[in-house]
C-alpha cells in the first residue's frame, strides 16, 4: 500500500518502520511544515492515510481525507464530540474511516476483559469502582481516550455509575480517572473494583510503541479497499 502519514512524530515514526517492515510505501510524512500535502492533489495518490495528530487539527485531516477520497485511519484523541459528525458524512459521502482510542490488540482484547469484569460486578453493591491511567508527558489529553472508552464500558454495564470525572469522585454515581503523565510511559490502565474485604484489579501496561503501531497497520490493511466506518473490532473480528 501507499501510505500518507498525517503526523510524524514518535508514533509516525513507529508507524513508518513498521509498515516498511511489511513492505509498505511511504509516500508521505505530512507535519507542520509540509501542510500542502494535504491538498486533494497531492493526497489521493495514497492508498490509505493514517492520522495521528492533535485534537485541535484531527478533524480538519480528516475531511481533508474524505475530500481526496482516501481512506482514513485515525488514532488521535480528545476530539470525540465531533465523531458522530464525521461517521455521518462518512456515510453520506461513500468514504472509509476508521477510528479509535487505541490501536493495540491486547488493548482491545483489554476492553472484552472489562466489559466481562463490569457484568459480574454489577450485582455486587459493595464493590466501588475506579480507574487510573499513566501516559508520556507529550501526550495533550486527559484522561486518555483509552481511559474514557474504558469508563464508558462500565457506566453502559454498571447501574450504580452514570458518568466519568477527571480526578477522583466524589459522588456515587461518578465513576473516578485519575492521571499521571510521566516519561518515558507509553501507556498503562487500570480498572479496580474496591471492597471492605478485597480489591479486584485488571490492568495493561503497554512496553513500547509498537504494539499501537503495529494495530495501526492492520486497520490500515484493512479499511484501504472498504467503505464504511469500522472500529478496531471489525479489524479483530470480536
Amino acid at each position: 500500500m501507499k501510505i500518507a502519514l498525517i503526523g510524524y512524530g514518535k508514533m509516525g515514526k513507529a508507524i513508518e518502520k513498521i509498515a516498511l517492515e511489511k513492505g509498505h510505501e511511504i509516500i508521505y510524512k505530512i507535519d507542520f511544515d509540509s501542510q500542502h500535502l494535504l491538498e486533494k492533489e497531492a493526497l489521493s495518490k495514497a492508498d490509505v492515510a493514517i492520522e495521528f495528530t492533535t485534537p485541535a487539527t484531527a478533524y480538519g485531516n480528516i475531511m481533508k481525507c474524505f475530500a481526496a477520497g482516501v481512506p482514513v485511519v485515525v488514532g488521535t484523541t480528545g476530539w470525540l464530540e465531533k465523531l458522530p459528525e464525521v461517521e455521518e458524512q462518512c456515510k453520506a459521502g461513500n468514504h472509509s474511516f476508521l477510528c479509535t482510542s487505541n490501536f493495540s490488540i491486547g488493548v482491545n482484547i483489554f476492553f472484552e476483559l472489562n466489559k466481562r469484569l463490569a457484568e459480574l460486578m454489577a450485582p455486587h453493591p459493595e464493590y466501588n469502582v475506579r480507574m487510573h491511567e499513566i501516559h508520556h508527558t507529550q501526550k495533550k489529553d486527559a484522561p486518555s481516550g483509552t481511559a474514557i472508552s474504558l469508563a464508558k464500558q462500565i457506566i453502559e454495564i454498571n447501574p450504580r455509575k452514570d458518568s466519568w470525572v477527571d480526578g477522583f469522585a466524589s459522588e456515587v454515581k461518578e465513576l473516578g480517572i485519575t492521571s499521571e503523565r510521566i516519561d518515558p510511559t507509553p501507556g498503562t490502565h487500570s480498572v479496580t473494583y474496591t471492597s471492605k474485604i478485597d480489591d479486584i484489579e485488571i490492568k495493561h501496561t503497554a512496553h513500547s510503541r509498537e504494539g499501537f503501531a503495529a494495530g495501526a497497520i492492520a486497520a490500515a490493511e484493512f479499511i484501504h479497499d472498504k467503505k464504511g466506518v469500522f472500529t478496531m473490532k471489525d479489524v479483530l473480528r470480536f
